[in-house]
């Protein structure tokens, strides 16, 4: 297997990750070590934190996800990464990320934000891009099964709660919004496309409501697959299961946009998984059966990172693994030519 990853990074897979948040941050720094070739789609409907404070008064994009993007792709000095992290603890500024206000300071010199990132990358020397699914001024609406509603992507999952209601659909204002060109383009040269990981309803599903992006997905001829969370979400996805979480993909899609879902196949250890179940958390079952009747393969693996805390993807395996469905499932496509 080393010597096809270092095959591979010398001929440039060419891989487009779709998400946003932490879960695509972790899957960005493992396929960094695979391939240079890498465009990450983020999703920019945030309004809560940090992102949110700057994008209410600079009127710019919410910069937390591009951030993190950015600086899991980074190949800057030490003392440059440990500035993009590091968070200011008083004043004015309190709890505000200095790679946000990086960002921000370089949108406020560029044409545009999808510029900015591009001269944000170039700082910090970022192994691919990534790249804003849209630079319209977008929010997240969140339909729920009693009838109700609520606007704002940070106010969702305590709107959830509050009405003990299932999450019906989600939709961006305005509906009209369009991607970012450079996003069909890098779409149409992919030879993997990646959904996820990363939250369903707020990390995923909002970059398939921007206009001619499914579209772009639909003509791909790249390999596709959905990279399903270990966990469910308190707050979006209690108690899916695998199929549920693909189906509400296929639902606001339109489309039947993978054909391979990549799920983690080792246990949870039972001292982090008591954390998360007093959270509200559990592990997402994988009902392969109905995966299947969805038209989507079910690809296990053990891709969990060893942590006395957390449950997440480990970054190594995960894009080793996407490597590995690739090398099996489409032998014979062309890539790095």
């Amino acid at each position: 297997m080393r010597s096809y990853i270092r095959s591979t990074n010398r001929k440039g897979l060419a891989v487009v990750c779709i998400g946003g948040g932490t879960g695509l941050s972790s899957l960005l720094r493992g396929l960094k070590k695979i391939t240079s070739n890498i465009t990450a789609i983020v999703t920019v409907s945030d309004d809560g934190g940090g992102s949110g404070k700057l994008r209410d008064e600079l009127g710019m994009p919410p910069p937390g996800d591009i951030r993190n993007c950015m600086q899991a792709l980074s190949n800057a000095e030490p003392t440059i990464e440990m500035l993009m992290d590091y968070r200011f603890e008083s004043g004015s500024l309190s709890g505000q990320s200095f790679g946000n206000l990086f960002l921000a300071a370089i949108n406020g010199i560029s044409d545009s934000f999808d510029k900015a990132c591009l001269k944000m990358g170039e700082v910090l020397s970022i192994t691919g891009r990534v790249l804003p699914v849209t630079v319209d001024d977008i929010h997240l609406w969140a339909h729920f099964e009693d009838g109700s509603m609520v606007v704002g992507e940070s106010k969702i999952a305590a709107a959830k709660n509050e009405r003990h209601s299932r999450i019906k659909r989600v939709e961006l204002a305005p509906i009209d919004a369009e991607v970012l060109p450079e996003c069909v383009k890098a779409i149409e040269d992919a030879n993997v496309i990646v959904f996820g990981p990363g939250s369903l309803y707020t990390s995923i599903i909002p970059n398939l409501l921007v206009g001619g992006i499914v579209e772009a997905l639909q003509k791909s001829n790249a390999l596709k697959m959905y990279v399903c969370n270990v966990m469910t979400q308190p707050g979006e996805t209690d108690g899916y299961t695998v199929s549920e979480h693909i189906r509400e993909i296929f639902n606001h899609s339109g489309a039947k946009l993978f054909g391979y879902c990549l799920v983690n196949d080792k246990p949870v250890p039972d001292e982090v998984l008591k954390l998360y179940v007093e959270d509200g958390a559990e592990p997402v079952t994988v009902d392969e059966s109905m995966v299947r009747d969805l038209g989507v393969e079910v690809v296990r693996a053990q891709i969990l990172e060893e942590s006395k805390y957390l449950v997440r993807h480990d970054s190594d395996k995960l894009a080793r693994e996407i490597l590995q469905v690739f090398h099996e499932k489409a032998p014979t496509r062309r890539y790095g030519e």
